[in-house]
């Protein structure tokens, strides 16, 4: 046997992994609607830049009649390549070996790759397509999604993780996915649960199908679990691309910066997208794409939580994350959902150097037994937690109401906003001018010969007296009043004047946030 033959050896072991289960599991994978692993790098990657790690390694398990049977590549494709020229690490769960199940050998592939990742400082991606734990395997599978949690908490705010599920993930593979900055699923095709709809009819008799279970709809709109979904593969590794294009490599990076047609001069007028009346619902998604650079902004969690907005967008090309109020659900009131959407938002901008935009137009914390009971308190604290903790540029733009704790908890000032601008319809509150008249002249009300003429008139006298911006300005709560049309200046010449910012905080572990 000569040099040219081990050349063949080395090419036919290649072949026989990257086949991974075979034709005809491939072509099930197919029929399914589903790209098979390799496909998925493929299509993510740059041309001809992946470059693939641990071809060759296998299971060392002989129970259940293991020690006869093949897992080429052990159910798992892991390298590196780029993404629009940006270098990243990433894994495919490959469906056709073993259904994608995760074994010893399946985790130490992936957790060696991710290891790679944090060192390198580049964006770690999971495309994952498991069916659960390798049985077979026993402990030692679980053993190997307990390197992989580990290393997506320890490297949690150090490179970007984001997690693509093309198929089910159940059990335990579910919370690998769930630490990472960024859950995006395919619609029809993914599927996420602790436990399958066969188990909860067993353990509860509830019955409930997969997708209704676990979908990618539930996991959008009810659970909060995912950010993004994709009618499609193609679509979902699409919004991977793109918000890579929003983020740093690493936290000691800056975003990237793209060039803005839009110029310093530009004015929108926006003087009629928000109603005068403070009562009349708008949607602030209006504002947004005034004030940011022409088809930038990308909306994160958009089914969830819809009374708030979150998401990325350019100001001259730098890369800004948004918190805005949407008046257009639930008057842009905070509840539990909303407060849990925001702060997660809120901190992983400021893990990667993101500015943090908010745009104000809140009536307060929203009321009910239910919101009580279910811990308000508890998930409105860490909006307040994450503003007071976030060290990069933070700008205010209260449009229109900024009432009581929510007022608050939206980085004012008080909390460490760097700059507060308001417009002049501002109204900045302890409450709306209804409550607050009904409480401070209730007597005057009730003495009245025309008590809801009285009320009216005491509401305008609050209004006039408290509810403006320019109360809070002469505080130095806000930093300036400015025309609506000059948001976008303001901004532009903010963020620029920010870009060098450096803060401190005491030294510490690491704080407590009230989770």
């Amino acid at each position: 046997m000569d040099i040219f033959d081990k050349i063949n050896e080395l090419y036919d072991k290649r072949r026989k992994v990257e086949l991974g289960g075979g034709d005809d599991k491939i072509q099930k994978q197919r029929d399914k609607g589903k790209m098979t692993a390799r496909e998925r790098i493929k299509y993510l990657l740059d041309e001809g830049t992946f470059v693939e790690l641990n071809p060759f390694m296998e299971h060392r398990s002989s129970d259940f009649g293991m020690n006869s049977e093949d897992a080429p590549g052990e159910g798992v494709v892991t390298g590196f390549g780029k993404v629009d020229g940006r270098d990243v690490y990433l894994f495919a769960q490959d469906f056709t070996v073993y259904g994608g199940a995760l074994g010893e050998m399946h985790g130490k592939k992936i957790a060696a790759v991710m290891d790679l990742a944090a060192k390198n400082g580049t964006p770690f991606i999971g495309l994952n397509d498991s069916g659960g734990a390798r049985i077979q395997e026993g402990v030692a599978s679980l053993d190997g999604y307990g390197h992989v949690f580990y290393r997506n908490s320890i490297y949690s705010g150090v490179i970007p993780q984001i997690s693509v599920i093309m198929g089910p993930s159940a059990g335990g593979a579910v919370y690998s996915p769930a630490i990472t900055d960024f859950v995006i699923m395919v619609e029809k095709t993914s599927k996420m649960f602790i436990t399958g709809p066969k188990v909860i009819e067993t353990v509860t008799g509830e019955q409930i199908s997969s997708e209704d279970l676990g979908g990618a709809a539930v996991h959008n709109s009810k659970s909060g679990v995912a950010h993004l979904k994709a009618s499609n593969e193609e679509a979902a590794l699409d919004h991977v691309k793109k918000l890579i294009s929003y983020l740093p490599s690493n936290f000691e990076e800056q975003p990237p910066v793209m060039e803005s047609e839009e110029q310093d001069d530009y004015l929108p007028d926006m003087t009629d997208l928000i109603p005068f009346d403070s009562i009349r619902p708008y949607d602030v998604r209006t504002i947004i794409n005034e004030v940011v650079d022409k088809d930038t902004f990308f909306e994160i969690h958009p089914d969830f939580a819809k009374n708030i907005v979150v998401g990325f967008a350019r100001v001259k090309g730098k890369t800004i994350g948004l918190v805005c109020n949407q008046p257009k659900y639930m008057a842009g009131g905070l509840d539990i959902d909303s407060s849990d959407k925001a702060s997660r938002f809120i901190r992983m901008c400021d893990a990667f150097n993101i500015p943090i935009i908010t745009f104000e137009d809140v009536t307060g914390f929203f009321p009910g037994i239910k919101q009580e009971h279910g811990g308000i308190i508890r998930h409105g604290a860490k909006i307040l937690y994450a503003y007071s903790e976030a060290i990069v540029p933070k700008i205010t733009v209260i449009t229109r109401k900024a009432y009581g704790g929510a007022y608050v908890a939206l980085n004012s000032k008080s909390i460490g906003a760097d700059l507060v601008y308001a417009w002049p319809n501002a109204e900045i509150a302890v409450m709306g001018p209804e409550g607050a008249a009904n409480i401070i002249f209730a007597r005057d009300i009730k003495d009245s010969e025309d008590p809801e003429s009285t009320r009216q008139e005491k509401i305008t006298e609050y209004r006039e007296k408290f509810a403006n911006p320019y109360v809070a300005a002469g505080l130095g709560m806000v930093d300036d009043v400015i025309d609506p049309r000059e948001t976008r200046q303001a901004l532009i010449r903010s963020l620029d004047m920010l870009k060098n910012k450096k803060e401190e905080r005491p030294k510490k572990k690491h704080g407590n946030i009230p989770l």
